[in-house]
């Protein structure tokens, strides 16, 4: 059943620029194993490669002490090797169950059997715990759900080697658990399994060893056992990441408030919200998934129907009908989609900074010199690493492109803040940089707003945290009452006074 992998002194290159360095060490069989990097380190590149998406320019891959040099995906899913990408990899039109048997349909005679192929993607999707009709089309599934469905397909390719990039970054608690349940019994029935993740907690409690690269060369494998947290993202980024959260400012009892909801209701989704966020201060924002937080601020954007409430900035209560009304009152949200919402991603890095301004640089024709100096700018005022200003945002690491998407959505200089998700899917490294950009934007007089549904991060971000539960305000915790333990008991309605 289990395979055994051997990287071989494997080099990749991607025109001139050297990706993968001779990355050298083997995948036990039936085993758990974490692969730890920051974005760019070269694990999804190296993980292409064993799943037959890229091709090695120098080196070997051994699969079962055999060399192996696959054409396509296809042949690596014969061997029975398979990649759920952190980008899903699903035709939006096609169903559920379309897309599970996307290149291996049963048939009946010459005609597709779709109530043979309904039934056995409904098994698969009880297996990741998803309960929706297998005809669903995929375009009427949230990201959580994408997620689940990734997983089952791979699931029904009766993998022997499954390799997961950050297949947590969507799922809600429940979901994550469910996972790693699967995860526990594939591992027993043989099949090895790569994990790649930047939630250190998942790795220390769900991983066998760790295998840690960085800069595109491989580091060093270590039993899980036998290194912490701490340990694990020290050896990711080379130094050590103590101090992952900037010190807290104060904000004092007098400041304004700069954003006030008062009895917002978002049919569907949210009931009675109320809440302020002043001058300065950095609001988390925790709850389930489904619990109504990312709509009911793309309902106070315009983006979603209210059915009631009453938005005030800066005191003055205002009627916000698109996202375009708020920018120009001074409010901007970032959304958790980097990829779909937050950047065209086959745009330049240019276009993508001004699109929201476009007016600053047409006078009327586009100035381009004042556009690429903005660009200049942003590249370090926000620490973007990259190797070509006039590369495509696609071509960015995930940190980096989150980076840029909120360079974007600070180029209007906003008053008001919200950031859906700030660093689902980033490194550690590219983690601590936006951590201290938003401390540098309620430093600034700002408010900011933090969705997240890391617990940590809004711990030692935030000053106070809002808890939801079923689109309703479940409680308003100070900074005396931000625990991990505090906020589970909210987010899931268990907790007792």
């Amino acid at each position: 059943m289990s395979l055994s992998v051997r990287f071989n002194n494997i080099v990749k290159d991607f025109g001139p620029v050297r990706v993968l360095h001779g990355v050298d060490f083997a995948l036990k069989p039936g085993r758990v194993v974490g692969l730890l990097g920051e974005n760019g380190a070269g694990k999804s590149t190296l993980m292409k490669i064993l799943a037959g998406y890229e091709r090695v320019t120098a080196g070997q891959l051994l699969i079962d002490g055999v060399p192996r040099h696959f054409a396509d995906a296809r042949e690596a899913e014969k061997l029975g090797i398979s990649l759920i990408h952190q980008e899903f990899n699903l035709a939006e039109h096609l169903t559920i169950a379309q897309n599970i048997f996307l290149g291996h349909e049963k048939t009946r005679g010459l005609l597709l059997d779709r109530e043979a192929m309904s039934r056995e993607a409904a098994t698969y999707l009880a297996q990741v715990g998803l309960d929706v009709d297998p005809d669903t089309r995929v375009s009427e599934l949230i990201v959580a759900e994408k997620q689940l469905v990734e997983i089952a397909k791979a699931l029904s390719r009766k993998a022997r080697l499954l390799i997961m990039d950050e297949p947590t970054a969507s799922l809600s608690p429940g979901e994550t658990v469910r996972l790693f349940e699967l995860m526990s019994r594939l591992k027993s029935e043989g099949v090895t399994i790569v994990y790649i993740s930047h939630k250190l907690d998942e790795m220390e409690a769900h991983t066998d060893e760790v295998v840690v690269m960085r800069d595109g060369s491989f580091v060093t494998r270590a039993a899980t056992a036998d290194v912490d947290r701490r340990q694990m993202a020290n050896l990711m980024v080379g130094r050590d990441v103590s101090d992952m959260f900037p010190p807290k400012k104060y904000v004092t009892p007098d400041a304004p408030a700069l954003l006030r909801v008062t009895d917002l209701i978002v049919p569907g989704w949210v009931e009675n919200l109320s809440f302020e966020v002043r001058a300065g201060e950095i609001l988390g924002f925790a709850g389930l998934v489904g619990a109504g937080r990312t709509e009911a601020f793309e309902a106070l954007l315009g983006l979603r129907k209210k059915s009631a409430g009453l938005v005030e900035l800066e005191g003055r209560a205002v009627d916000i009908r698109d996202p375009r009304d708020a920018m120009e009152l001074g409010f901007t949200y970032l959304s958790e989609d980097r990829k779909g919402k937050g950047l065209h991603v086959d745009l330049g890095l240019r276009e993508n900074l001004t699109m929201m301004t476009l007016e600053k640089y047409a006078h009327p024709w586009l100035d381009l010199n004042a556009g690429r100096a903005a660009l200049d700018k942003a590249i370090h005022d926000f620490g973007i690493r990259l190797r070509d200003r006039d590369c495509a945002a696609r071509s960015l690491s995930g940190g980096n492109q989150q980076k840029l998407a909120l360079a974007k959505y600070l180029h209007s200089n906003p008053r008001v803040i919200v950031l859906d998700e700030p660093t689902r899917g980033v490194d550690v490294g590219a983690k601590r940089d936006i951590y201290a950009l938003i401390h540098r934007l309620a430093a600034e007089g700002r408010a900011v707003v933090v969705i997240s549904s890391e617990l940590i991060e809004l711990i030692g971000l935030s000053h106070r945290v809002a808890v939801l539960h079923g689109g309703h305000l479940q409680a308003m915790l100070g900074p005396d009452q931000l625990t991990e333990e505090n906020l589970i008991a909210h987010a899931t309605n268990t907790h007792h006074s």
